[in-house]
């Protein structure tokens, strides 16, 4: 197959390309963006980062006005600090369950080894064990397995918790100069 100037090469369900011409192609905006972000990372592939005014010199080359532009930016990065906060969300989710867990280890650990040395077996300390164990299960289940509405309570929840904490602490460390 010959390709000829305008031609593009485009896949299809068996692997083998087929040619379009790029005058009648019509793309749909979530296709644009996608080949935008794909040429620009491949523009800047061997750059570090790009500066404000170069995403302004780029947004102005592909017809972008600064506002939209600028409401972009604002809107990314809203998501960004959204972003950070839920990972932090996840990690503190995460490290608590660690602990709770580590918890229950001791403790029936010791549960086991007392059951063990009293009546030489285990009789009263495996309920312990069974039932601890269940409750391990079912806080686990919270912590990595939550469904979308009760992650979003929870995520709101903790993030009341941690403002009001920065709060308090503000009013502290200006009541109690160190």
């Amino acid at each position: 197959m010959c390709k000829t100037k305008g031609d593009v090469p485009l896949p299809t369900r068996f692997g083998e390309p087929v040619m379009a011409k790029l005058s009648n192609q019509a793309y749909s905006p979530d296709d644009v963006q996608q080949i935008l972000h794909l040429a620009i990372a491949r523009q800047t592939q061997d750059q570090e980062d790009l500066t404000r005014s170069q995403l302004l010199e780029i947004g102005e080359e592909l017809g972008i006005s600064s506002t939209d532009l600028q409401a972009a930016e604002s809107e990314w990065l809203k998501q960004r600090g959204e972003l950070v906060h839920r990972q932090a969300f996840d990690r503190d989710r995460h490290q608590h369950f660690q602990q709770r867990s580590i918890k229950f280890i001791i403790i029936n650990s010791f549960l086991v080894a007392l059951n063990l040395l009293i009546s030489g077996g285990l009789t009263w300390s495996l309920y312990v064990l069974v039932f601890g164990g269940l409750a391990l299960a079912i806080r686990a289940r919270k912590t990595y397995w939550l469904s979308g509405n009760e992650y979003r309570q929870q995520f709101e929840s903790w993030q009341r918790k941690r403002v009001l904490k920065q709060s308090f602490d503000s009013v502290v460390s200006r009541l109690l100069p160190s």
